[in-house]
């Protein structure tokens, strides 16, 4: 197998979104933070697998740079989020200069449905698009998009697949769903920054990657299990961390959240988290 870092643009966000502050109040603590992250990249991952060509996430759309792109009465929009993202940027460019077919694309896996994953989700109709339950019900309607998603810019072909977890070989995870007919690939929940938000485990030999979204957005925030900012339920979000930490400690696992600047150097390198 092969693996793609693909970065669509760049983010910032909020200080206290990225390491969330207080035991209450903590959206409301992020978005009258002061200060705002570097710019973070916006990764997807394309994996050549054997059955197939495997998409995860689908990163930013160009179309941010258009002021009236983001909905102006949302608080977080107008004043916690910032994107840089050109059009060549964008997932199916990327794709294609890599000598690849979109056509050839056969699961395209989100984590979850926020704008930053969610993107360039136009790019594949032809794919399978797996989605949790949970995540593609409360990204929908005007109740969606005051939770954060923009229901709005889904392709009207967009009819994705339900993930329906089943208990099964997924360690400390314990439910899951198997993708691929080698059972290398697999979906895991891991609610927390949305309620519906899954992550990606991929078995290659004697390493595992953990492509984990927005989980954590490093690396270390995950060790030091740091909640971001904006999870709906910080207590979940820290219930998942806290089972990350049981699988890596039982396999050696690559970490790879979509906004850590080193997740591709780990990937490339294929370097296993070290806990304490």
């Amino acid at each position: 197998m092969k693996i793609h870092a693909i970065e669509t643009g760049l983010v910032s966000v909020k200080s206290r979104q990225r390491k969330g502050v207080g035991s209450i109040g903590r959206r409301l603590n992020t978005l009258l933070d002061k200060t705002w992250t570097e710019w973070l990249p916006i990764y997807c991952w394309v994996v050549e697998h054997p059955e197939g060509i495997i998409v995860i996430d689908t990163g930013e759309t160009a179309r941010t740079s258009n002021p009236s792109h983001f909905p102006k009465w949302h608080p977080y929009f107008r004043f916690g989020v910032q994107m840089q993202v050109e059009p060549e940027q964008e997932v199916g460019p990327q794709i294609k200069k890599l000598g690849l077919s979109l056509n050839d694309v056969r699961w395209v896996i989100m984590t979850h449905l926020h704008t930053d994953h969610a993107g360039g989700i136009s790019h594949f109709p032809e794919s399978k698009i797996l989605v949790s339950r949970q995540e593609y019900t409360l990204s929908l309607g005007f109740k969606g998009k005051l939770r954060g998603y923009l229901p709005h810019y889904f392709p009207q072909w967009f009819d994705p697949r339900i993930v329906n977890y089943t208990v099964g070989e997924y360690g400390a995870f314990r439910t899951g769903y198997t993708v691929t007919k080698a059972e290398d690939v697999l979906v895991v929940p891991t609610p927390g920054h949305t309620l519906g938000h899954q992550s990606v485990i991929l078995r290659d030999g004697q390493i595992t990657y953990l492509f984990a979204g927005d989980t954590s957005y490093t690396e270390q925030l995950m060790i030091d299990r740091s909640v971001d900012g904006v999870s709906p339920n910080a207590n979940l979000a820290g219930a998942t961390i806290d089972r990350i930490h049981g699988f890596i400690r039982v396999e050696p696992t690559v970490y790879l959240p979509s906004h850590d600047p080193i997740s591709k150097e780990r990937m490339v390198r294929r370097t296993p988290t070290m806990l304490s």
